[in-house]
């Protein structure tokens, strides 16, 4: 999964076959130029960045959506709970490598 992730980072209309995942084993189809395998392993790291910060996105998102109905017109939002969304929005942020996303520390819901 990986290398397909990585090869569509280099181009996204590359178009391939892997046999067994293993990156030795490309075949490049449709006059798809090749791309050579230290340049696909390069972009491990951002693949893995993506898929990592995708993940912390979406959890994120679900925090946020849990508590929405709080943040309601009719409703007066706390200090704390303003805080505790704030804090959610802005978990991402300064966030450049998977270490990065996964020492992240969800704030505590109030």
């Amino acid at each position: 999964m990986n290398i397909h992730k990585a090869i569509k980072k280099i181009n996204p209309n590359a178009e391939f076959s892997i046999n067994a995942d293993n990156i030795n084993q490309i075949t490049w189809l449709n006059g798809t130029t090749p791309i050579p395998v230290a340049d696909i392993q390069a972009q491990f790291p951002a693949v893995e960045f993506d898929m990592a910060i995708e993940d912390l996105r979406s959890k994120r998102n679900k925090l946020l959506a849990d508590t929405d109905y709080l943040a309601l017109s009719d409703n007066t939002l706390s200090t704390e709970m303003a805080t505790y969304r704030t804090n959610l929005r802005n978990l991402t942020d300064g966030l450049t490598t998977k270490a990065d996303v996964d020492a992240v520390v969800f704030p505590t819901k109030p």
